[in-house]
């Protein structure tokens, strides 16, 4: 998911791309005495549209951020995505995982041009530069490892886990120079999941979700944004996805460093490496055949290194080094 990169052309005009109708939307939330002075379009994302509002009232001015679908195939599905994410923000507001606190949500877009969500703003920017990464990601495992020790009561979980790729739909690159490799990766994910204890997951946790402040040598994180995946699964689905992201970003080593750094945290992952190599391949298999589709968030954040060539050979890569660590003696499926 993530944050969107442009407002959309069905826009009404307005000088600063916010519709009228979601204008006043907002501004009845916020009270008689507030209005909003500025909308600013947020990069980093394809999925939604996320504009940053600057709102004056009687207390000064305030930040605030709204989330849109404006996008045909998310606006479809935009009641259950922003029912579930405004729902996890409200549960998470007495813990101390840094998220936003939900103001108001109109899901099925009764009042607003497009369904909408309305949030405070976090502190902090994505980072996303090679230098610094791995201490980054020390922090990134802390903070993933906070998240699946948050305590959810049985009737508040959030929905049983969507895998993202499936063996009968798996697309290998035809470019490809190793097409064994494809095979017997999409063999792994074949089997039945392994058994596992489920936890509260974020589902789409990555470098690109994680905002920091501080500076370069000393950063802390101030936010993690985009929950509308959230699920409830296996603590290694969400440790492999930020691998995979990792190994895409900064090169497969700093991918297969980070399940060790949330080890190291104190986290806990699947004893058996068949076991982890299965959660290791189904997040890994979702971005084929086009690990390249990503790039466009990422080159709105200065990554314009990332071509969809070198993205296309570290997926490729990566997948070998799981099958080197954690399945040496892995062979096809007859």
């Amino acid at each position: 998911m993530g944050h969107a990169r442009t407002t959309h052309p069905d826009d009404d005009g307005s000088r600063d791309g916010l519709p009228h109708a979601t204008r006043l939307w907002v501004e009845k939330v916020l009270g008689p005495r507030e209005r909003v002075t500025d909308a600013v379009a947020l990069h980093g994302g394809s999925t939604s549209t996320m504009r940053r509002l600057s709102v004056v009232g009687r207390g000064g001015e305030r930040q605030l951020v709204l989330r849109s679908f404006a996008h045909p195939f998310f606006a479809r599905h935009a009641v259950g995505l922003l029912s579930r994410e405004a729902a996890v923000l409200r549960l998470l507001k007495d813990t101390d995982i840094p998220a936003a606190a939900v103001l108001a949500v109109d899901a099925a877009a009764e009042h607003c041009a497009h369904p909408s969500l309305l949030m405070t703003l976090l502190p902090g920017t994505v980072r996303l530069t090679d230098r610094g990464a791995g201490h980054r990601a020390d922090l990134l495992a802390r903070q993933l490892l906070g998240i699946h020790r948050t305590r959810v009561a049985p009737e508040a979980r959030p929905r049983p886990y969507q895998p993202w790729a499936a063996p009968e739909s798996v697309e290998i690159p035809p470019s490809t120079s190793r097409p064994r490799l494809w095979d017997r990766a999409v063999d792994v994910i074949r089997r039945e999941p392994p058994d596992h204890v489920p936890r509260f997951l974020h589902r789409d946790f990555h470098p690109g979700n994680v905002l920091f402040t501080g500076d370069g040598d000393a950063p802390v994180v101030s936010g993690v944004v985009d929950w509308v995946e959230t699920s409830w699964g296996p603590a290694d689905l969400d440790v492999a996805h930020c691998c995979t992201n990792l190994a895409l970003l900064h090169g497969v080593q700093e991918g297969m460093r980070f399940a060790d750094r949330y080890t190291g945290a104190g986290g806990a992952l699947a004893d058996d490496p068949a076991a982890h190599l299965y959660w290791r391949l189904l997040d890994a298999l979702s971005f084929a055949p086009d690990a390249g589709k990503i790039a466009g968030p990422w080159h709105d954040l200065g990554r314009t290194d990332l071509t969809p060539a070198l993205l296309g050979r570290r997926l490729e890569d990566y997948l070998q080094a799981c099958f080197e660590r954690y399945g040496g003696t892995e062979r096809s499926t007859p």
